[in-house]
């Protein structure tokens, strides 16, 4: 059983930086991409990065593009979000996400990852 587990999220003011930590077990991890996606109160889950099985693509979500950096490091089997110069607007619940697929292509859509973390808080005051 997949197991993914977040921390690092909590209050910050707007402008503020916060790093997101994503510690994975139960399978080969360095075989999957992972995603972060996130959910507002009221609001769907919307996809926020994800990064290829070996690091070498990202992709970002217009909204974060140029304020957040995913990286992975296949020998600790971690995933992180670095977010810098955070808004009211990025405060939701952030989820750390396994794609399905064995070495899959990149995906934003949530229907493609199968196991997913608790999710950690971040909130951005103004």
């Amino acid at each position: 059983q997949v197991q993914l587990v977040e921390s690092g999220g909590g209050l910050v003011q707007a402008g503020g930086s916060l790093r997101l930590s994503c510690a994975a077990s139960g399978r080969t991890f360095s075989n999957y991409a992972m995603g972060w996606l996130r959910q507002a109160p009221g609001k769907e889950r919307e996809f926020v990065a994800s990064i290829s099985w070996n690091g070498g693509s990202t992709y970002y979500a217009d909204a974060v593009k140029g304020r957040f950096t995913i990286s992975r490091d296949n020998a600790k089997n971690t995933v992180s979000l670095q977010m810098n110069s955070l808004r009211p607007e990025d405060t939701a619940v952030y989820y750390c996400a396994s794609d399905r697929t064995f070495r899959a292509a990149l995906s934003e859509r949530a229907s493609a990852y199968n196991y997913w973390g608790q999710g950690t808080q971040v909130t951005v005051s103004s």
